[in-house]
């Protein structure tokens, strides 16, 4: 089995260290393809006005001046041999739960991926408020990323479909598990953003994303990683909302 590593914390992100350490339980043909800087909440973006770079680091490790997108991108087309049999994108350093994902660097790979028609996962490792400005604890993903991986070797993706995993922050014997939920939704609708002056006088502006979390039912990846479970959520591309057709049809009839 072929694999192509990426990510969105960049190509020295001990994050992506420990995505190739479970990605070797599963194969030998491992190839990276990484920004060669930090690209968090990039989102599904392309660089277009700038020429992207492509630099070899060894015989299968490879990073880009650009995004995950331009990552997985490079890796497809200029990279790789053949096509990959599988995607992973990560280990992200932090949550990407509920509608994050739309921002997510991280969940955008693997959704190139899954454009491509290829298997796509995005695996991030949540970490607490308390770890925030320290190095991170990666225990979690390294010890449940093959026991999540595994299963969905097999599994039937619909086209144009991928799965997005987070890790709980919590020790590797401290998880509960493996809890299959659907995406949540923060409301940031009253994100706060933190103004500032620099050391020359000039206002800046920084946003500080403090969501609401908004969860009908508890059954969310939001409530999973709360409850200490590895949250596993199928995504789709199709953004169309089925249920506002008809009725917005009739309005143009």
């Amino acid at each position: 089995m072929r694999i192509l590593l990426t990510n969105d914390d960049g190509i020295n992100a001990a994050g992506l260290n420990v995505l190739e350490r479970i990605a070797r339980r599963f194969s030998d043909d491992v190839w990276i393809c990484a920004p060669a800087e930090e690209q968090s909440g990039a989102g599904h973006s392309l660089t277009l006005n700038r020429p992207v770079r492509l630099q070899r680091h060894s015989e299968r490790r490879f990073s880009v001046t650009g995004t995950p997108s331009d990552a997985v991108t490079m890796g497809l087309r200029k990279v790789m041999p053949g096509a990959p049999d599988l995607i992973l994108s990560g280990v992200n350093r932090g949550a990407n739960l509920g509608d994050d994902v739309t921002y997510s660097g991280t969940v955008a790979a693997a959704i190139e991926g899954a454009l491509a028609g290829v298997r796509s996962i995005a695996l991030s490792q949540v970490y607490s408020k308390a770890d925030a400005g320290h190095d991170v604890s990666f225990a979690a993903a390294e010890e449940w990323g093959a026991k999540v991986i595994a299963p969905l070797l097999e599994a039937p993706f619909a086209p144009r479909t991928l799965v997005n995993v987070n890790f709980p922050p919590l020790a590797a014997d401290a998880v509960q598990g493996i809890r299959v939920v659907r995406q949540g939704f923060h409301d940031y609708a009253r994100g706060s953003v933190v103004e500032g002056t620099d050391p020359r006088g000039f206002p800046y502006y920084w946003f500080g994303l403090h969501g609401i979390e908004h969860t009908p039912g508890h059954e969310t990846d939001l409530e999973a990683i709360q409850d200490g479970y590895v949250s596993v959520t199928p995504l789709q591309l199709d953004l169309t909302h089925q249920g506002s057709l008809e009725e917005m049809r009739g309005r143009f009839a």
